[in-house]
Parts: structure tokens; sequence; C-alpha cells
């Protein structure tokens, strides 16, 4: 059986000492899953505690992908920072809706009023 190839892009962009935009396209399921965790894993590690997902790109996401943000969101409040999502496609944003995560975890339209309401770009 072949070996599908990862679909899943991320660009990191670090905005001052303790925020990064990390810009996710492709798909975000259980094969790429991991792959995103690690990103934001490592930024939050290196005291980037608020994160900017933008998620304008993601094509698909599956509950592993839900699930990324559901621990990464957890972990960054432990770090006393927080996740904002930005401009999810309409499939992504539908599943984020239906499983709530949009009530703990703000949408904004772009990557620069996420940062705002993040406290800037810091």
């Amino acid at each position: 059986m072949p070996e599908r190839a990862v679909n899943l892009d991320v660009e990191v962009a670090i905005r001052g000492a303790d925020t990064a935009v990390l810009s996710v396209g492709g798909e975000l399921d259980i094969e790429t899953a991991d792959l995103l965790h690690q990103h934001l894993a490592d930024q939050i590690l290196h005291g980037r505690h608020h994160v900017v997902l933008d998620l304008s790109s993601l094509e698909f996401m599956d509950s592993s992908g839900l699930n990324v943000l559901i621990r990464a969101g957890r972990s960054a409040r432990d770090a006393r920072g927080d996740i904002h999502l930005v401009a999810p496609t309409p499939a992504v944003r539908r599943i984020l809706e239906i499983t709530g995560l949009t009530t703990t975890t703000p949408l904004h339209a772009d990557v620069e009023q996420a940062l705002t309401a993040a406290g800037g770009a810091r």
C-alpha cells in the first residue's frame, strides 16, 4: 500500500516575545494532527503563549485536528496565554461551531484583528 503524502502546511511568524502566528493549510486529520501539535507545543514551550491560528487555507479538519486545538487552548491558558482562530473556511467553521469550540476560543476575520484581541503584536 503506497504511503500517503502529508497534506498539511504550517508557516510560523513570530510577533514579539510572546506571540506567534501560525498559518495552517491543507488537511488537519489523524495523519497530520501531530505535526500541528508539535508546532503549537514548540511555540508555548518557547514562551509564545499568545497564538494566532490562521485557518483560511485549511480545507478539512476532523476530530483529531479539533483535539489538537482544544489541547493547545488548554496549554496556552495554563501558561496565562490564549489561542485565537482566524478566518476558518466554511467546512472548518461548521465543525468549530457544532462542537462548541467557538464559545471558548475567539474567531476573528483577519490576523490583525486577532493580534489586537491578543494584546497586539507584543
